[in-house]
């Protein structure tokens, strides 16, 4: 190529040219005669010999020639003239290149080696309990055919194909990397849409604690499931998950196996004389004298029973005169309602308990329970009873297996807050994995009642007063007029418990506990030999104070609220945690406490009492809030000086009506200036006595004053 007298810009594209080696022979001569001196870019041929191996040189023929005259001559891989030139490629970096791409491969290839070893782990599923259901009786043997509506539908071809595909991808994996993989799934006589349930199943098994919480929740939020599922979940779980799926809100009953039918040769049997035989076949000996009494109180009362049944004999005068037919008889419910609170008392003691599964009192208090439907009461006894067997880890299983877990999440989601409250307790008792607190008998857990995620970060207990209950004391208040042709007591928004209705609404981080125990106003009433010292207040506080130890209470802050005599109960629970050093934390995370009505200086009802005592007989906690008692006196002035240590935060409210005593007698149970403790905030509300701890609407000035001392006394954990 010769370029004469030529400008900068064509033997510009000449050495664009020379660049392009695909474009150029290897044999190319170029040839630039005088040109302009820019034109001779020595710098670029300079830098095209370094990268690329060339080889130019310039001439000068003449000193005297102009210097745009320059002869120049720019060669490039001649072919058989001169010496040879090394040719680069353009691409000199592929070294570089190929070592970023091996490095990106070899990790795609760890990356996935890893998920598919996590995913052949995650699907190794333990069969035992299946092995373990088939040899059950009410294991269903029948197969479960679909019906057509259930597999026409697109949502579940899909649905099915995915979890082929899931199946074959793990087999596929296992194959690739050569271990070993669950002989039981890859040959599961299941269709591939039943894959993702037995996954789940896995996964409730599972070493980490966290992983089987998890698999339970997203197990029992299942839906669109059909009821050949529900079956095999129901069959193929364990006790623990069987349990925590009742414990989750809103899960379906289906998940669970109805009871099992009791053996024909009981059917003969009526329920008293089971329930007779039971307590006959309990220890009578080395026991408390409670547990005596109520047990020969119920024994007599079944005796009478029988004895009105079969006939018996009236003298008069010396002469027999037979009878056919008793001239009153025991109701049947009576008989068993003494004989279940006997039972209530044996359950306490946990060597009897072994005794009462091993004799067939779950599934006799399980036959009870479904012939009772229409008394609530009777219900209510049994599921506390099975409350108290539940504190034995023991007996889970047999709990579950005889069939209680089906019958307790259907009482869970039961419209009475009692009812549910019951059964809560109890299902709480047996979820060992989800719970460390124990609830025993008295101890109820009002909110939360369900497995939860939302972390707990604070305790509110209530304790009601004399005559009390734990439910019944915090129910809103009962107003007997119609309003607009409704009763008050019928409106939608009223609550039999508003600790468990309001504040578990407005404080959904607080566990909502409320205590329960006997109280009497007069001694009229039959009583075991141990009563009397057992009603006293030292008595309650220490037994109280080892159940609110059990149920975790004292281990986050906590706010006390009292009705009553409960408050006084509170103090003395105070003054005993700060003696011992194993209860320190119960006084130290104490925030608060809300006194209704709380007769910290004595009570005239109390004194009325002392003065007709040959007629009404007071009671030992009656006795104990005689206005000006020394030990009030004492305890209030202990409780001020550990208040003030503690910088307690303390609400009081004060009753300015008069409550109705009966039909004849009205008074002011506890006056202003008894119920004014001398520290903290005190008011006064125009309610009496007993509606004192009960308010009329969530709206009410009794219930927003109470909310917000909670909330002002909590704010610092509330707020985390």
């Amino acid at each position: 190529m010769y370029l004469l007298r030529c400008d900068c810009t064509v033997v510009n594209a000449a050495l664009l040219l020379l660049q392009k080696p695909e474009l150029c022979p290897a044999d190319l001569f170029l040839y630039i005669y005088e040109c302009e001196r820019d034109c001779a870019p020595t710098s670029k041929f300079q830098k095209l010999k370094t990268e690329n191996g060339w080889q130019f040189n310039i001439f000068f023929p003449s000193m005297t020639m102009p210097f745009e005259n320059v002869y120049m001559i720019c060669s490039r891989g001649i072919s058989n003239v001169g010496p040879n030139i090394k040719v680069f490629p353009q691409w000199k970096n592929i070294w570089k290149i190929a070592k970023i791409t091996g490095a990106v491969l070899l990790g795609g290839c760890l990356f996935f080696t890893y998920e598919v070893v996590s995913l052949s782990r995650a699907v190794t599923l333990n069969t035992q309990a299946v092995e373990q259901e088939k040899h059950k009786s009410y294991i269903y043997l029948d197969s479960i055919h679909f019906k057509d509506q259930d597999t026409l539908g697109v949502t579940y071809r899909i649905r099915k194909d995915l979890h082929r595909a899931a199946k074959r991808f793990v087999e596929t994996s296992a194959r690739i990397l050569r271990q070993p993989f669950d002989r039981y799934l890859i040959t599961l006589d299941a269709d591939p849409h039943e894959f993702v349930l037995w996954l789940l199943l896995n996964k409730t098994q599972a070493a980490d604690r966290a992983t089987r919480l998890q698999a339970v929740q997203d197990l029992a939020e299942s839906s669109q499931l059909q009821d050949y599922q529900y079956r095999t979940v129901a069959q193929a779980c364990d006790h623990r998950t069987a349990i925590g799926v009742a414990r989750t809100q809103g899960v379906d009953l289906r998940f669970f196996l109805p009871p099992p039918s009791l053996p024909e040769g009981h059917d003969n049997c009526s329920t008293e004389d089971q329930l007779r035989d039971l307590l006959a076949s309990l220890p009578q000996s080395d026991v408390d004298e409670c547990v005596k009494y109520f047990t020969y109180l119920a024994l007599r009362e079944s005796s009478e029973s029988i004895a009105a049944q079969r006939g018996g004999l009236w003298c008069f005068g010396g002469n027999g005169l037979p009878y056919t037919q008793s001239l009153s008889s025991v109701p049947s419910e009576k008989v068993e309602t003494f004989c279940l609170q006997a039972l209530v008392h044996h359950s306490k003691d946990s060597r009897h308990c072994d005794t009462i599964v091993a004799k067939r009192g779950l599934q006799l208090l399980q036959k009870i329970y479904q012939l009772r439907q229409d008394s609530l009461k009777i219900q209510r006894t049994i599921v506390r009873i099975i409350g108290n067997l539940a504190l034995c880890d023991s007996l889970h299983n047999a709990i579950v297996q005889s069939g209680w877990i089906s019958l307790l999440a259907e009482l869970l989601k039961s419209p009475h807050i009692i009812q549910a409250s019951h059964a809560a307790r109890a299902l709480a008792n047996l979820d060992r994995d989800a719970m460390q607190e124990k609830y025993q008998d008295g101890i109820y857990i009002l909110h939360p009642q369900f497995r939860s995620s939302q972390k707990i970060k604070a305790d509110v207990l209530f304790i009601h007063g004399l005559l009390g209950a734990a439910f019944k004391t915090w129910r809103q208040q009962d107003l007997d007029v119609v309003q607009n042709g409704k009763a008050a007591g019928e409106k939608e928004d009223y609550t039999d418990c508003w600790p468990k209705t309001w504040l578990a609404a407005d404080c959904p981080n607080l566990r909502v506990l409320s205590v329960e125990y006997d109280t009497h106003l007069s001694d009229w009433r039959a009583k075991c030999p141990a009563e009397n010292q057992r009603k006293s207040l030292a008595y309650r506080s220490q037994e109280l104070l080892k159940k609110l130890k059990a149920a975790g209470v004292g281990d986050k802050p906590l706010v006390w609220v009292a009705h009553s005599m409960g408050g006084l109960l509170v103090k003395k629970m105070l003054l005993d945690a700060a003696k011992d050093p194993e209860l320190q934390t119960l006084l130290n995370n104490t925030r608060g406490i809300i006194f209704y009505s709380v007769p910290h200086h004595g009570s005239f009802m109390a004194e009325y009492s002392v003065n007709v005592k040959y007629i009404l007989f007071p009671s030992v906690e009656v006795k104990e809030l005689i206005k000006g008692s020394p030990s009030l006196h004492e305890l209030n002035d202990d409780f001020l000086t550990v208040a003030k240590e503690k910088d307690l935060k303390v609400l009081s409210f004060a009753e300015t009506l008069p409550t109705n005593i009966g039909t004849m007698v009205k008074m002011n149970v506890v006056p202003v200036q008894s119920a004014d403790l001398g520290y903290g905030d005190l008011i006064k509300v125009d309610v009496d006595h007993l509606n004192i701890c009960k308010p009329q609407n969530k709206d009410s000035f009794l219930y927003k004053r109470s909310l917000q001392f909670i909330r002002d006394a909590l704010a610092s954990e509330l707020s985390r």
